[in-house]
């Protein structure tokens, strides 16, 4: 390929770079089931951040190649969005009490949550209907845009998608965790511990009430 042609194509693929990683750090910082879980567990490690990452990002690497290879218009259908609303909610529900239920054995003993920090990020990655709605829509949007530029465009595309997962999720953990440790109340830590039960329940909620929506 000439050289010309080169520069000009990665000049077009750069500022895409950027949208790109700053509509992932936007989605990472907002509060969600995976930063619940984030913080919760990182009350008994700072590296569960960094686990529920890589998981998140397993997950997210998948569904890019499957959209990259047509997946797209599957995850378009409004069946499938309203199926994944309800299913999803309901799962992100259960999760929020079995953490409420378990708070005090894990702020007050040595027990930890039913799930490692890895499953967690699977979990409530997978069960997240906004997770995969979002890539049936804008991300399918990206990709689209980055198709273009063949292997090498994919490959900086997940780059700029991840790098704020990366980043943000491990950083959480780790304050969380030095935070946690300086706290000299343990009613303290199980009200953060509560607070993140109820978001998760409550984020739950809105994906069943919004499936719900969909059907009326």
């Amino acid at each position: 390929m000439p050289v010309g042609i080169l520069l000009i194509r990665r000049a077009v693929m750069l500022p895409l770079l950027v949208s790109v990683i700053l509509v992932s750090f936007a989605g990472a910082i907002v509060p969600g089931p995976i930063l619940a879980v984030t913080i919760a567990k990182g009350f008994k490690s700072p590296w569960a951040g960094l686990q529920i990452a890589l998981a998140h990002i397993l997950i997210d690497i998948s569904v890019i190649l499957l959209i990259y290879f047509g997946l797209g218009q599957f995850l378009q259908i409004v069946t499938v969005q309203i199926i994944l609303s309800i299913l999803g909610g309901i799962f992100i529900i259960w999760l929020g009490i079995n953490m409420f239920r378990t708070r005090a054995k894990v702020v007050y003993g040595s027990a930890d949550l039913r799930y490692s920090a890895f499953t967690l990020g699977i979990l409530t990655t997978v069960f997240n209907p906004m997770f995969l709605l979002w890539w049936a829509t804008i991300g399918s949007m990206f990709i689209m845009k980055f198709h273009e530029f063949g292997i090498t465009g994919l490959i900086a595309f997940i780059f700029a998608m991840e790098l704020p997962n990366l980043t943000w999720y491990p950083l959480a953990s780790i304050v969380t965790y030095k935070t946690s440790s300086s706290l000299r109340g343990q009613k303290i830590k199980e009200w953060l511990f509560i607070i993140c039960s109820m978001l998760l329940v409550g984020f739950g909620t809105w994906f069943v009430v919004s499936g719900v929506q969909m059907i009326v």
